[in-house]
């Protein structure tokens, strides 16, 4: 998933629950890049089959420029 925080920044992880791992972002209870750019939103999911596959997926997003993360979900 990917999520824009307040300030306009992009953050890239993986969850099994997107709602429950949302809630937990803006309760501050994420990670800590966004506890300090509340509120976040969700503006992009992928899903994949297993762990392993969406850790990689996580990885190689991660990787990529700004511009390429925009245009998976602009």
């Amino acid at each position: 998933y990917i999520l824009e925080c307040s300030d306009g920044t992009l953050y890239t992880g993986w969850t099994v629950n997107i709602e429950k791992r949302l809630l937990q972002h803006n309760k501050g209870l994420g990670a800590r890049y966004t506890r300090t750019r509340l509120p976040v939103k969700v503006v992009y999911v992928e899903e994949q089959p297993d762990k392993i596959t969406a850790l990689k997926r996580e990885r190689a997003i991660k990787a990529l420029p700004r511009k390429k993360k925009l245009e998976l979900f602009l």
